[in-house]
């Protein structure tokens, strides 16, 4: 009885807090504004995006000067590194297309080299890649000055803290960590919410000549494609959001935001274990008997006890869940973590003599690897070699609670709901609650998110994806003033490339304008369990 009371007070907290979020959410919302400012063109240098192979001779580099502070237009600058594949018909370029690849963080840098759209998109469009203010190369945001001033803090923190000493250990490195953001990360800590970020693009899109934006945006990327939507929706030409966020939501309750995203990786992990029953063995190894309770008892087992492996490894909770996590935003990483899987269940039930014996505790040894939580991609030109834009852009852009004491009971109740990633995913949060340029406190663009744009925004929704649950997509088409929803069976964060017949109507839609029609659900073209000839 005294475990249900405190899960029920957990709930009740996060309710309490959520709504305290909400209010601070409303009272910082930043008007939407025109894109009047006359900005100077890009200056393009050819280069190489892989130094070690023959220059292709398609495309320039630059970075280009925008606004620190956009109140101060004519103050400090940060510089946006931009890369672009020119198109390869200049007879039939329509103009530039911007592309993100999400995180918050990650480099779109490389993107301008990405092969994943057709050929007539490739021939019409510049593709033009761009690392966001305070990422990678763009004035990376940096809260150390060394890899090992980092890792002194980041080695303090359990992924899925479980005991009080790991809850207690996490905590406080939580909170040396953003104390160190405080200290070292300067002036661009207050300067780093999507509203910035879109504030960038815009002028990018008239620094290449542009009168309308093309724009792909795929996971936290289709936030930035909602947002400039609404900030400039007489500036759009054609925007595809892949793999959606809930921009209200997102921008209202960061953690109500979080608790639905935690659902969003259990239903995606149900369905990978649905379908691996069904491919049955052995195109899924893990088929035999019941997956759902078989990954249970070993999810179970390692809340208690760790894994030791006979190549010296050791699974723990949290390197598995963050495997699994990991292995769930592709399809192609969906049968190796079902052979992973099998080799972990053998490791544990099996006698030790004869898992020893056995090759297939090799596969569970993945398992035993921590994925980062957090994009750091920046170039490894300093002693610190990685950058803090994911909560930089996060902390800003989602209102918590500002007691990271709270977080405990919040993992507690999720972890009802949520027993795989809830602790995972809350435990993602006490970083916003203690961050030294929280949402509460800056300038961030909170709505209205219903402005019509001239074309619809295409809106893809997978029915299974993990990071960005499918009543997100749904949510993002109904927000939009004016969206279409396309739907894809796949268990896999976004689908842009997975599917040849999601790829025709992206083509068509970017050059020819044709929005897809409503209501179709389309299948992927590879199977995550194929056929074993």
């Amino acid at each position: 009885m005294q475990r249900v009371r405190i899960s029920t007070l957990a709930v009740a907290l996060t309710s309490a807090f959520v709504l305290l979020a909400g209010t601070a959410a409303t009272a910082t919302a930043a008007p939407a504004e025109s894109s009047a400012a006359k900005v100077a063109p890009v200056t393009w240098t050819p280069c190489n995006p892989d130094p070690s192979k023959p220059d292709p001779l398609i495309y320039d580099c630059a970075v280009y000067p925008v606004p620190l502070d956009y109140a101060k237009p004519n103050g400090e600058t940060v510089g946006i590194a931009m890369m672009r594949r020119r198109a390869g018909d200049p007879a039939k370029r329509i103009g530039s297309l911007f592309i993100n690849p999400g995180g918050p963080g990650g480099s779109g840098y490389l993107w301008a080299t990405t092969t994943r759209f057709e050929p007539r998109v490739m021939d019409s469009f510049d593709l033009v890649g761009f690392d966001p203010r305070g990422v990678a190369r763009s004035n990376p945001l940096r809260c150390f000055g060394t890899d090992e001033e980092a890792n002194g803090v980041f080695d303090r923190m359990t992924g899925v803290p479980v005991t009080q000493a790991e809850i207690t250990g996490t905590l406080a490195a939580t909170k040396d960590y953003t104390d160190a953001c405080g200290r070292n990360a300067g002036a661009l800590l207050k300067h780093m919410s999507t509203q910035n970020v879109v504030r960038d693009l815009d002028r990018m899109r008239q620094a290449v000549g542009d009168a309308k934006l093309n724009f792909v945006g795929f996971s936290y990327g289709t936030l930035i494609g909602a947002t400039y939507a609404n900030m400039y929706p007489t500036k759009t030409r054609a925007l595809i959001v892949d793999g959606n966020v809930d921009p209200q939501l997102r921008l209202a309750d960061g953690l109500e935001y979080d608790r639905r995203r935690a659902n969003g990786f259990e239903i995606s992990l149900d369905a990978f274990l649905s379908h691996c029953k069904a491919a049955g063995t052995p195109r899924c190894a893990f088929a035999d008997g019941d997956p759902r309770a078989r990954f249970d008892a070993i999810r179970d087992h390692l809340r208690t006890d760790p894994v030791t492996l006979p190549d010296g490894s050791t699974v723990t909770l949290s390197t598995f869940t963050s495997q699994v996590a990991n292995a769930l935003y592709s399809q192609s990483r969906q049968a190796p973590l079902a052979r992973s899987l099998q080799a972990l269940d053998q490791a544990i039930n099996a006698q030790p003599s004869v898992a020893a014996r056995s090759a297939a505790p090799n596969e569970a040894s993945a398992l035993a690897v921590l994925v980062p939580t957090a994009l750091r991609e920046a170039l490894p030109e300093t002693p610190y070699s990685s950058d803090d834009s994911y909560y930089g852009v996060n902390c800003q852009d989602k209102p918590y609670p500002s007691n990271p004491k709270l977080f405990p009971l919040i993992a507690r109740a999720w972890e009802l709901g949520a027993p795989t990633f809830g602790r995972y995913q809350a435990f993602d949060g006490p970083a916003c609650s203690t961050w030294p340029a929280p949402a509460r406190q800056v300038e961030r663009y909170t709505g209205p998110w219903n402005k019509r744009t001239a074309n619809p925004v295409m809106v893809i929704g997978n029915l299974y994806d993990p990071a960005t649950q499918y009543k997100f997509a749904q949510s993002m088409q109904r927000e939009l003033g004016n969206a279409v929803l396309v739907s894809v069976d796949l268990v896999e964060h976004c689908a842009i490339g997975k599917s040849k017949a999601l790829n025709a109507q992206v083509t068509s839609y970017l050059v020819d304008l044709v929005a897809p029609k409503p209501g179709q659900l389309l299948k992927p073209d590879v199977d995550a369990f194929p056929v074993v000839a």
